[in-house]
Parts: structure tokens; sequence; C-alpha cells
């Protein structure tokens, strides 16, 4: 046992000097090496400038109402006149009763469906293919993260399993299901007699998209008088919003032309003619590039220039938004993004295939790394940035300039076909 001590330490103390020599070696060609690469990559530079403004809606503040309110419409959703927006109750008991009475309908409709039934095998296959149904939608919207209709789905899923045990449950007659449907029904009256007063609907007396934000904008930022606010104006409502009312039912947002209203600098506004197009790429919440006309562009004050946009899209997305920043796009230029450095100006000989002479070609490119052997891909500038280049690639075949390539940033001596790595 002693003897193999000296050997195990020998071995250990070997394999360390050699990891050491690896990483030594390692690290010198990495500070030596007289090459530097980078890989090319899809880029796409945008000429554009930022705007923070606001968004400008027709919107009409419905009252605060005085007990427990229980709002019936969800954001962005588009109500009638005369329909129900809100539940108002004057207690507990009156809410509770509420949910016993839509519970009572539910299991009514139930068996209404059941009783008209005739036990068919073909009704039973109906009902099981809706289940089914019902379940694969309420999961492929859960993979995706969408709940925007989750207790509609739900109810369908419950809808479908009750309709299938009311009408296909063992031992249940035409009798029971009768009796049973008739008790409901008298404890559905007892209930609605009660509940009706102490409960308030409050209805939309104009139709419009609900909104349940309201941020005191509403009556000082109108689609009036959003074409008479001048810069300084226009930055005083950004830097100190208005007070909100201390309550509310919610909103009724009567149009579907909604304005941004943003300041840009003079120069940018020069870009923009009345009534023309304009693409702007909202951030944040709202993560969306918006075709939208330009509506006015203001006079000029302190070197700004109010300019108000307007759009019909989107407005059911935008209901919870009012300050938004957005970059405005005059021009996008796609290609390859390299670094300023790696982009060469070479001289060629070129035959002419026509009459054979030879003369000499200025080529702008990139030398490229393939295999260890430098190649020369040519491109022109589309955009530049300030320390990068957008470039298109020239030609066509297996040496034209893809996202991905080796591109050689540092490096002196180049020549295409040259062997650069053993």
């Amino acid at each position: 046992m002693k003897q193999g001590k000296p050997l195990v330490t020998f071995v250990i103390f070997a394999l360390a000097a050699v990891l050491a020599l690896y990483f030594g070696v390692y690290v010198y060609r990495a500070l030596n090496d007289p090459y530097r690469t980078t890989l090319a990559y899809a880029y796409t530079a945008d000429d554009s400038v930022e705007a923070d403004g606001l968004l400008v809606r027709d919107e009409l503040v419905l009252p605060a109402q005085g007990g427990i309110v229980e709002l019936t419409r969800s954001e962005g959703e588009k109500v009638g006149v005369g329909q129900t927006v809100a539940m108002v109750y004057q207690n507990s008991q009156a809410q509770a009763d509420q949910a016993q009475i839509q519970a009572l309908e539910q299991d009514i409709a139930l068996l209404q469906y059941a009783v008209t039934q005739d036990g068919s095998v073909k009704s039973g296959a109906q009902l099981d293919e809706d289940i089914l149904q019902a379940v694969v939608e309420l999961r492929a919207c859960a993979c995706l993260g969408d709940y925007s209709r989750l207790e509609e789905q739900v109810q369908a899923v419950k809808s479908g399993v009750l309709k299938r045990g009311y009408t296909y449950g063992d031992g249940v007659t035409a009798d029971d299901l009768t009796a049973r449907l008739q008790s409901l029904r008298g404890q559905l009256s007892q209930l609605s007699q009660r509940s009706s007063a102490a409960t308030t609907r409050v209805t939309a007396s104009q139709s419009g998209v609900f909104s349940s934000l309201v941020d005191g904008y509403e009556q000082s930022l109108t689609p009036q008088s959003v074409f008479t606010l001048s810069p300084g104006e226009l930055t005083a409502l950004l830097d100190g919003p208005p007070q909100p009312p201390a309550a509310s039912t919610g909103k009724l947002i009567l149009s579907d032309q909604w304005y941004f209203a943003a300041n840009l600098p003079e120069q940018a506004a020069q870009q923009l003619y009345q009534g023309g197009q304009a693409l702007l790429r909202f951030a944040g919440d709202f993560t969306q590039d918006v075709t939208m006309t330009v509506e006015q562009i203001g006079p000029a004050q302190e070197g700004l220039c109010a300019i108000v946009f307007s759009s019909d899209r989107y407005l059911s997305s935008t209901t919870l938004l009012r300050r938004q920043s957005a970059q405005l796009i005059f021009d996008s230029r796609s290609g390859l993004r390299i670094p300023k450095q790696a982009l060469r100006l070479v001289e060629q000989t070129v035959t002419d295939p026509e009459t054979g002479e030879e003369r000499v070609s200025s080529l702008l490119g990139v030398y490229t790394l393939v295999n260890g052997r430098v190649e020369f891909k040519q491109a022109e500038v589309a955009a530049e940035g300030s320390d990068y280049y957008v470039v298109t690639p020239v030609g066509s075949g297996r040496k034209i300039l893809r996202a991905g390539d080796e591109v050689i940033v540092q490096g002196t001596g180049l020549q295409d076909g040259q062997l650069l790595r053993a």
C-alpha cells in the first residue's frame, strides 16, 4: 500500500501539469491570435423617432352606484343600448340570491332539455361528442394561455355533463324530471320576487365598448379638444395627469375611432403630411405595429409640434391604455448586421467574358472563414449605425453572404482562398 502512494501522487501532478499546459497554450493563442471573427445575423434597422403621447377616445363615464357593484361585462366587450353593464345589490344577501338565481336558471334549462329528449342512442352520442368538443376547446385555450372565455368554456363542459346525467342517468324517469323541474321553477319564482326589490341593473344608455378604467382624462381630453392642444399643453397633460373620480361604474367608449397625440421634434414632423399614413410601433402593455392616419400637424413651439394620429383598429385592445410610448417609423432596412471593421474595399482583377480584357475592379464586401479558408463575399450597405452596417448580399450561389457566416473582423494580409487554420 505504501509503495502505491508515490505513484498516485506522481499521476495527479502529471495530470495537473498537462491541464495547466493546455490552458496556458489556449490563453496564449487567444491573446496572440491575429484574427478575430464574429457572426453575421439578420437585422432590421429603423429610421425612427421616439414619441410619448396620450390615447384619446370619445368616452362616457358611468356614474357611481351605492351598494355592492358587480360588473357583468369584461374589458373591451361591446355593449348595445339597454344592455346590462353591472348589477348593484343593496346587501350581500341580495348578491347571494342573484348567484342562486343564475344556478337555478341553468338547472331549469338543462332539465327542460332532458325532458324533450327521446333517450335514443343517437342523442346520447351527440351529447358525448359535445362534451368532448367542449373539453378539447378548453384544453387548447389553456395551453395557449388564453383565458378570455374561461368561464364560458367551463360552463359548456359542466352543462354537457349535467345534460348527460339528467337524460341518461340510472333510474331517472320522465316523471322524476318533470317533478324536479316544477320544484326548481317554484324556487326561482320566490327568489326572483325577493331579489327584485334589492337589486338594480345599470344599463348602457348608448352603444359602445366597455372599460372598467376611469382615469380622469375622460373630460379633460376629448376627440374635440385634442385638436386644439399646443405642445406645451400636451406636455402639461403628460406631466400632471388629472385626478380620477372617487368612484364610478366604469365607462363606455362610444366610437371605434381613437387618437394618439404626441409631441415630435419639428424636423421629424416635416417628414409627415396631413392626411397621410404613418407607422407607429407601440411598446409596453400594447406591443403592436399600427398604421395610423396623420390627422393634424400642429404649429411648431420651441422646436416641437403636436401631432394627432388616428386609427379605427385595435380599440378593444387599448381600452386600458392612456399614456403610451411609440416609435414613429419612417423607413426600415433589412439585411445582415456586421461590425464596421468587417467591411472591406478590395481590388480584384476581372476578365471581361466577351472581350477577354482584364481590368481592375473595386469590390465592397467581407472576408469570411469557411472550413479554415478565407472567402471574400460581396455586399452592399443598406443602412448604417454607430458601430455597425446593415448589408445586403450581392450575387448568388455558394459564395453569397448568409446569416450565420463567420465574418473576419480583424486580420491583415487576407486573400480570397487563403488557408487560415489547419
